[in-house]
């Protein structure tokens, strides 16, 4: 797989994130990391001292009425992003070329507020509707 996106810088722009989220209500779980260098089926690690070759960063986040996004970003830039924003929206959002940790970030800040943001949402994560 190519090594289009950094993970460490990436879950360092997550951490920044998870800060705000977390002062604006929501639930951030536990970093996961993949290593790619690990025996099939490969196990999700929260210590990244145990992971040789990451190959993924996994993270989700919970919010009010039982709201949740997941993600988990590749270094091979995209990402598998599942969510439930209620129970009438919830799926899967688009989630490919992603160049850089920063420009992932952008993504993560969207998503973020596709799911949690807007009229009736979390207050202060985004001025963004959460419907697209």
């Amino acid at each position: 797989m190519d090594r289009v996106v950094d993970l460490d810088e990436a879950a360092a722009v997550l951490a920044e994130r998870a800060v705000a989220w977390r002062s604006a209500g929501l639930e951030v779980g536990r970093t996961t990391w993949r290593d790619a260098e690990a025996s099939w089926p490969q196990p999700l690690e929260s210590d990244r001292g145990l992971v040789r070759d990451p190959d993924s960063l996994g993270v989700l986040v919970s919010g009010p009425a039982e709201a949740e996004l997941s993600v988990v970003l590749f270094r091979g830039g995209w990402a598998d992003v599942d969510f439930v924003a209620d129970p009438d929206d919830a799926g899967c959002l688009p989630a490919s070329a992603i160049a850089s940790a920063t420009d992932f970030g952008v993504r993560l800040d969207q998503w973020v507020a596709r799911v949690f943001g807007g009229p009736g949402g979390v207050q202060g994560l985004s001025s963004g509707s959460r419907r697209t």
